[in-house]
């Protein structure tokens, strides 16, 4: 099924969504621009490790500004797991407990009162996914769950070109073999584009991870002594 006709066959049972957006990356730019016109209110949920990154917050104003959308923000699933660990330097609190995206989907649907939620998983993300989109009415809507993913049959060339074709904000590149959108403060292609472009935010994640900071240097000294060699 396309993604036009998974959103409109939604559409038909609902005209209040939620949409999981993760504000810079591909999938959920190009899907909000999808959906826009099928439902009289979209709420988006963006989940955070760092709550406001001012790269972070610049796509989230553009996507406010030019849908009239609302952004519900809350914590990433992987961020109690964190403090349970101790991950990178976070205060660590080892009576953490941690949940995951069904939950916080489930919380997100009980405060706003929406039934249906959309995701931009697609098949191609990998085989987990492809199995379990697979189970599922036209391979994108879960009827039982109240789930969809419109993109689910769709590649990530398909997504750039549309993003290409309707004129909508790039997503991000965080470097070439980065599959980062914000989150992964473990990623050290995100943490050296946000070192670049972004000190600011780079500041408030080793504020809170602080052997991040030994993590980039790390890094810089072992490119250092290869281009020595």
């Amino acid at each position: 099924m396309s993604p036009f006709d998974c959103i409109k066959q939604v559409s038909r049972q609902t005209q209040r969504v939620i949409l999981f957006h993760s504000a810079t990356g591909k999938d959920s730019i190009a899907l909000l621009d999808m959906m826009r016109p099928h439902f009289k209110e979209i709420i988006c949920v963006y989940m955070y490790i760092i709550p406001n990154l001012e790269h972070i917050n610049k796509y989230i104003n553009w996507a406010q500004n030019k849908y009239n959308v609302k952004f519900i923000e809350t914590i990433h699933y992987a961020l109690p797991s964190y403090i349970k660990n101790g991950t990178l330097g976070i205060k660590q609190n080892k009576n953490t407990k941690t949940y995951n995206l069904n939950k916080i989907d489930e919380f997100i649907r009980t405060k706003t009162g929406a039934e249906w939620s959309f995701y931009g998983f697609k098949q191609s993300d990998g085989l987990n996914r492809r199995l379990m989109l697979q189970t599922y009415t036209g391979d994108c809507i879960s009827e039982k769950s109240k789930k969809a993913y419109p993109l689910s049959e769709w590649k990530n060339k398909d997504i750039l070109a549309y993003i290409n074709q309707n004129d909508l904000i790039h997503p991000i590149d965080y470097g070439v073999k980065s599959i980062s959108t914000g989150t992964s403060i473990d990623d050290i292609d995100f943490l050296l584009w946000t070192q670049k472009y972004h000190p600011n935010d780079l500041k408030k994640i080793i504020d809170i991870f602080p052997f991040v900071e030994q993590k980039i240097f790390e890094y810089e000294y072992q490119q250092r002594k290869k281009e020595e060699l």
